[in-house]
C-alpha cells in the first residue's frame, strides 16, 4: 500500500496545515473550513494523475481537436460532518464524480474514555468497478474510516480506492494498511502524527474538526 505524506515534501499545504492547527486563527470557522476546502482541491489533483485517461475528438471554433479526459468512473464518500468542507475540495474538481455519504460517529460509553463507532446512515450510487475517493479531515484511530468503507463495499467493489485526510495518526494509517486491499488501497495525508491519546484524539493534530468547522455539539 502507498502511503503519500505531503508534509515530507513543501507545498502549499503546509501554510493551510498550520492555519488549520494554530489556535489563534482556529476562531475564524470560515475560515477554518476554507483551508479544509483548498487542501481538498491539491489532493483532488495530484490523486486524478493516477486515473486513467482516454482521447477524445471535440470540435472548435477552428477545427477538430484531440483532447484526453478522464476514464475512470469517480465516487467520493465522505464521513459527516467534519469531511463536508473537504468533500467540497474534491468536488470542485472532479465535477462530474458521483458522491456518497456515510454517518459513522463516536458513541462514548457511560465510563471512562471508550467508544463505539456506529454508522447510521448511507446514500451511496454504485461503486462497483469505480475509483472510489474515501475523504475524512482526521484519520485517528482509523476505525471509522474503516466501518465507512465497509458499508460502501454494500454497493459493490471499487477498482481502486483513495483514502485521503488532513492529518492522519501513525496508528490509523497502520490500521488502513492492515484493513484495506493494499493492492488497490493509495493513503493521502497532509501530514501525519506521532500519537493519538486517551481521548482517541490526534497529537498534536488540531482538535475536534467538526465543531471548528460547525460549532460545538452537545
Amino acid at each position: 500500500m502507498e502511503i503519500i505524506n505531503f508534509a515530507n515534501s513543501p507545498s502549499l499545504v503546509s501554510r493551510y496545515m498550520r492555519e488549520l492547527r494554530d489556535v489563534t486563527i482556529q476562531k475564524d470557522p470560515l475560515r477554518f473550513r476554507d483551508n479544509l476546502r483548498r487542501i481538498g482541491q491539491i489532493m483532488a489533483y495530484e490523486i486524478s494523475r493516477r486515473l486513467d485517461y482516454k482521447s477524445v475528438e471535440i470540435e472548435t471554433p477552428l477545427g477538430p481537436c484531440v483532447c484526453d479526459e478522464p476514464a475512470d468512473k469517480v465516487v467520493i464518500a465522505t464521513i459527516l460532518r467534519a469531511g463536508l468542507p473537504f468533500h467540497e475540495g474534491f468536488l470542485s474538481f472532479f465535477d462530474h464524480a458521483e458522491n456518497a455519504f456515510v454517518s459513522a460517529y463516536r458513541k462514548y460509553r457511560e465510563k471512562g474514555d471508550t467508544f463505539d463507532v456506529l454508522v447510521e446512515y448511507l446514500a451511496s450510487p454504485s461503486i462497483e468497478g469505480k475509483t472510489l475517493l474515501l475523504v475524512d479531515p482526521m484519520l485517528a484511530t482509523g476505525s471509522s474510516m474503516e466501518l465507512g468503507y465497509r458499508a460502501l463495499l454494500t454497493k459493490g467493489m471499487p477498482a481502486r480506492i483513495h483514502v485521503a485526510s488532513v492529518i492522519a495518526s501513525e496508528a490509523g494509517v497502520d490500521y488502513v494498511a492492515r484493513n484495506f486491499p493494499a493492492d488497490r488501497t493509495t493513503v493521502w495525508c497532509g501530514a501525519i502524527d506521532p500519537e493519538i491519546n486517551s481521548h482517541s484524539y490526534i497529537v498534536p493534530g488540531l482538535g475536534d474538526a467538526g465543531d471548528l468547522a460547525y460549532g460545538e455539539k452537545e
